[in-house]
């Protein structure tokens, strides 16, 4: 049987692709620590299961392409909210925001057209744009200013004649970088200069600890060109869910979204009215969440400071932190983690970084991406552990 040449180019999940390992551990009765995957242990909101245990249908039927009417009205009241208007015809739901990406790409780009990046950016955008035979323009950017972007001139370098979109997440994944007013000025200024989509990932939105969250959606001279991506999944701990949306004033793009909604015929309607239900959840849930993440930031922050010749940049928003180490390779470092070495028949597992860049295979060899999804008395043994383990792994460079 043919195996297309399109799937052999996906890229297995950096985030992921340890899992073997990580599983014959845990068999082994080791205990893991996980700090690869951003899955929050928050407890989900009660909202979510109030919401399906009244949902009972007598049949239950396939929903709407675009999405249950209840739950769109949902995200438009979120949105207006935040300072934003949508009518319902703006609003697709989709199985994730997995899936609200994948529809962006599809319907902004053909085969052989790139997509404009900021590295390092979310591992899985690889797989995203690679099963459309679309290519990724990576723009490096440097903790040394906590990766914030380029100058405009320098982005412009990476636009040529088959870039059709710039896909940026903000707050950011994996850096925790939330980009400034002028960096989102300069952002707009190119996607309207080259006529580009600007597909914002903007899922971590609430997940802000220093200074304020401005959405793309807030600028009206973008109304043309703006898709947004968003979830629940991240924002009310609800991964499993799998319940998300794509988002965009331009018609002819609306259109599009409808024909990628209807070929998936729909998303579950059990999840769906879940979801509704946790549009509803008070917002004193959000003041709880942001502080006990702040806290954890704060953990994970002084748990690397504390470690020689460790290099990072604070995050300032989402739940995680790119990490450089002073090892040999890193992913060498994450496996024998997982294979040779434990405290206490405990051990941590990481994300290896090098599946954050595309521009050259060097990068992210010595870089790991850190979730700090996990409670602060766990995240500290975790980091301890992970200290101790970088003291004595023997491919230590410093």
């Amino acid at each position: 049987m043919h195996i297309s040449e399109r799937t052999k180019n996906i890229p297995t999940s950096p985030i992921r692709k340890l899992a073997p390992i990580a599983n014959k551990a845990e068999k082994e009765g080791r205990k893991i620590y996980h700090l690869n995957i951003g899955q929050p242990d928050i407890e989900t909101p009660d909202s979510f299961f109030k919401a399906t245990r009244e949902f009972r249908p007598k049949v239950l039927e396939y929903g709407k392409s675009q999405g249950r009417e209840e739950l769109l009205e949902a995200v438009q009241k979120y949105y207006k909210e935040w300072g934003m208007d949508y009518s319902l015809d703006n609003i697709y739901v989709t199985n994730g925001g997995s899936e609200a990406i994948s529809f962006a790409v599809m319907t902004t780009c053909d085969p052989g057209d790139n997509v404009l990046m900021f590295e390092p950016f979310y591992a899985n955008y690889k797989s995203f744009v690679g099963a459309y035979n679309i290519r990724i323009n990576g723009v490096p950017t440097s903790p040394d200013d906590g990766y914030h972007l380029p100058p405009e001139e320098e982005i412009e370098k990476y636009i040529d004649s088959r870039t059709r979109a710039l896909l940026i997440s903000n707050p950011g994944n994996p850096t925790g970088v939330i980009y400034t007013e002028e960096e989102m000025k300069l952002i707009s200024r190119i996607v309207r200069k080259y006529d580009l989509a600007l597909i914002a990932d903007e899922v971590y939105r609430e997940f802000v600890y220093d200074g304020k969250f401005k959405s793309f959606g807030s600028m009206p001279e973008l109304d043309d060109n703006l898709i947004i991506i968003d979830s629940v999944s991240k924002r009310y701990s609800a991964c499993g869910a799998r319940v998300g949306c794509v988002i965009s004033k331009n018609a002819a793009m609306d259109e599009q979204l409808l024909k990628c909604c209807q070929a998936r015929l729909s998303v579950s309607q059990m999840d769906q009215a879940g979801a509704a239900g946790l549009y509803t959840t008070p917002k004193v849930y959000w003041e709880t969440v942001r502080k006990e993440y702040a806290r954890r930031r704060d953990a994970i922050r002084t748990a690397l400071a504390a470690m020689p010749d460790v290099v990072f940049s604070q995050p300032k928003g989402a739940f995680y932190v790119m990490v450089k180490f002073p090892v040999d390779d890193i992913e060498k470092f994450a496996k024998w983690l997982l294979t040779d070495f434990s405290i206490d028949n405990e051990t941590v597992m990481i994300t290896p970084g090098n599946g954050f860049y595309v521009s050259s295979p060097e990068l992210g060899k010595d870089e790991a991406r850190l979730a700090y999804v996990l409670n602060c008395d766990a995240l500290k043994r975790a980091m301890y552990i992970l200290g101790e383990g970088l003291k004595q792994y023997p491919g230590r460079t410093r």
